[in-house]
């Protein structure tokens, strides 16, 4: 059954403690809960879906989009799109490519266990690429292996700083891992930081150069260890983020976390968007479940460049954003001028992050203001926008691959 339509629709943010209290209630004009808010999920996830917008229909009865797609013959989205706002350092993660998890998802049903289980850590059969986009100046993730040469000259730094503060077994700590890391490679290090109890004393050196203020040591490097430890203490997950790329993120900037890169975001506003799933093995700073001979399996250890994935213009007003995988693609839409036309053979979400906007499809129009979002059917594209305005319109099949 073909839909041509536009549909509004909206959510609650989701309440997880490293969420900003304020940042997704002012970038969408909203009253704040008073609570943290995380991240608004747009989309037919089920962890989450979206609530359909009817006026007529009380907010007690109304329908969610997932639910609205099967009632009239039509799959879920295999993306989703997300504003998230970072008030605290997230856990240290990576995402299985698409044979990884219906390997591992097979396994784990086979082996009986259940989907909401603490510990199991395939939840589907897909794949999770992320793109990430800040909204401000200044977001902040930890994303990729630096290349070790880097990575040693960051423990040494750290290490004499500790030898000069009179930190001698601290010192030898830290050395030490330096030469596992020089000697036996990346997937070594990350072990003996999430099983060795020796782990801690790197940790606990490393915190302590930091508060110290030594001038040994690199900003950056201090600032994130003291963000990690005030959040952590002396996790040793503190120590793996030292062999990772800093990336600091201007408004309209993107990165791009494809399978394998162990990343973690550290705090901003920015939009999300993904493969609609659940699949999050994780390697430290957090109190959930580590599998590391999973993560050991999954994860890349080759040292790469900071992943910044940049936009391409397609058309007045129009930038797009499309990694090398076919889940999604995201266009970024600022004021038009005269208009803006974005193609798709999938359905999209437009969310308007500011001003007003006109959107018109093949047999729907609609005008949005700041906060107001639309699922659009794949029937209405190409979609056009006129005004003076900023949105996102997230879909899938990126067909520009």
């Amino acid at each position: 059954m073909a839909l041509r339509m536009f549909l509004p629709i909206d959510n609650v943010p989701r309440d997880y403690a490293w969420g900003s209290r304020t940042a997704i209630a002012e970038a969408l004009g909203r009253v704040a809960s008073g609570g943290p808010e995380a991240e608004l999920w747009l989309g037919t996830h089920p962890g989450s879906p979206s609530l359909v917008i009817d006026p007529g229909v009380a907010p007690a009865e109304q329908t969610t989009l997932d639910r609205y797609l099967s009632a009239h013959g039509q799959p879920p989205l295999g993306f989703l799109l997300k504003v998230l706002a970072a008030a605290r350092p997230l856990s240290l993660q990576v995402h299985p490519t698409t044979e990884q998890a219906r390997e591992g998802f097979a396994r784990e049903n086979a082996a009986g266990i259940p989907l909401d289980a603490p510990h199991r850590n395939y939840r589907d059969a897909s794949a999770k690429p992320e793109l990430i986009m800040a909204l401000a100046d200044g977001f902040e993730a930890l994303s990729g292996f630096r290349e070790i040469s880097e990575s040693l000259n960051v423990l040494r730094e750290f290490a004499g700083a500790a030898t000069a503060a009179g930190d001698v077994d601290g010192a030898a700590a830290v050395t030490d891992f330096a030469h596992r890391v020089a000697q036996h490679g990346l997937a070594d290090a990350v072990t003996f930081a999430l099983t060795d109890p020796g782990a801690t004393d790197v940790a606990r050196a490393v915190r302590d150069v930091a508060t110290s203020g030594a001038s040994e040591i690199n900003p950056r490097d201090r600032e994130t260890v003291l963000w990690l430890t005030d959040e952590y203490g002396a996790e040793p997950g503190i120590v793996i983020a030292l062999l990772l790329h800093r990336v600091t993120l201007r408004a309209g900037q993107a990165l791009y976390l494809g399978a394998g890169n162990l990343h973690a975001y550290l705090r901003g506003l920015g939009i999300e968007v993904m493969a609609a799933s659940d699949n999050v093995l994780r390697g430290g700073l957090t109190t959930k479940h580590i599998d590391v001979p999973e993560l050991l399996r999954v994860a890349s250890w080759e040292p790469v460049a900071a992943p910044f994935w940049p936009a391409s213009p397609e058309g007045s007003g129009v930038a797009a954003f499309r990694p090398p995988v076919d889940d999604f693609v995201l266009y970024s839409v600022c004021d038009p001028e005269p208009s803006a036309v974005v193609t798709s053979q999938d359905p999209g979400i437009v969310l308007v992050l500011d001003g007003e906007l006109s959107v018109s499809g093949a047999s729907s129009s609609t005008d949005l203001t700041r906060g107001q979002a639309i699922f659009v059917s794949s029937e209405e594209f190409p979609v056009s926008f006129t005004g003076r305005g900023y949105a996102v319109l997230a879909t899938g099949q990126n067909t520009g691959t």
